[in-house]
C-alpha cells in the first residue's frame, strides 16, 4: 500500500513572521495556497495525504485534530499505532514535488529525512513508523538523528533543494517566486507580489493594487 503523508497544518493565524507583509486573512490564504501545493506533490508521489491540523478546518481531507499535548505528542501517538509507511511532511513546502518525495521514500536506509533551515526537520520517511518518536521545535533535526541513533535506525540524509525550502521569512518568498508553479505562487502574485533586482539583489516587491 502507498506510504501516509501525514501534513501538520495550522489554518488560522499563520506564518506570524510574515506579519509585516500579509494580514491574518491574507496569511491565513497563503497558507492553505502552500497547502495545496503540498498535497498536489504529496499526490503525484503516490501518497496518501492526512492532514493533522491544530483545529478543525474546511477542507475535503482527511483531517486528525491536534491533541492538547501538541504536534510530536499527537504525531506520536499516531505513529505508535500505524501500520504503514508514513512521511511526515510540512505544509510549508510549496516546491515539493512528486520526485523529490519519491527519491525520499526509495531510501535503502531504516528512516530518510530532509533538514529545514535554523535546525528544523521538514520531511521525515519512516517505514517503520513504530520504532520511531518525534520531537519537534527546538533543533529538531540534531534532536531526530540522535532519536535514530539511540533506536539503532540508519539514516539517510536527503540533499533536495525543493524539500529544503520552508516558507517562513520575507526572502523566502522569492525563492517561491522564482521556483514556483502552483497555487501558492499565484496567489502572491495575485496579491502584486513580484521580483525586483535593484542594486544586485533579488528582493520581493508588492505592488499597489
Amino acid at each position: 500500500m502507498c506510504p501516509v503523508a501525514v501534513i501538520p497544518f495550522k489554518p488560522v493565524n499563520p506564518k506570524s513572521r510574515l506579519s509585516s507583509l500579509l494580514s491574518q486573512e491574507e496569511r491565513e490564504a497563503f497558507a492553505r495556497a502552500m497547502l495545496e501545493d503540498v498535497l498536489a506533490a504529496a499526490r503525484d508521489a503516490d501518497l496518501r495525504p492526512v492532514i493533522l491540523a491544530t483545529e478543525p478546518f474546511d477542507t475535503e481531507e482527511i483531517v486528525i485534530t491536534m491533541e492538547a499535548d501538541g504536534l510530536s505528542g499527537t504525531l506520536n501517538e499516531y505513529l505508535g499505532c500505524c501500520l504503514d509507511r508514513v512521511v511526515i511532511l510540512m505544509a510549508d513546502l510549496p516546491l515539493a514535488d512528486a520526485a523529490s518525495l519519491q527519491r525520499l521514500i526509495a531510501t535503502k536506509s531504516d528512516i530518510s529525512m530532509v533538514p529545514g533551515r535554523g535546525g528544523g526537520t521538514n520531511v521525515i520517511f519512516l517505514p517503520d513508523p513504530g520504532k520511531f518518536r518525534v520531537d519537534y521545535y527546538g533543533g529538531s533535526f540534531a534532536k531526530h538523528r540522535k532519536i535514530a541513533e539511540d533506536a539503532g535506525l540508519s539514516c539517510e540524509v536527503i540533499d533536495s533543494f525543493r524539500l529544503h525550502t520552508d516558507i517562513d521569512e520575507e526572502e523566502d518568498l522569492a525563492e517561491l517566486l522564482i521556483h514556483g508553479t502552483g497555487k501558492s505562487r499565484k496567489y502572491l502574485e495575485d496579491l502584486g507580489f513580484s521580483l525586483s533586482s535593484e542594486n544586485g539583489r533579488v528582493r520581493v516587491v508588492r505592488n499597489s493594487q
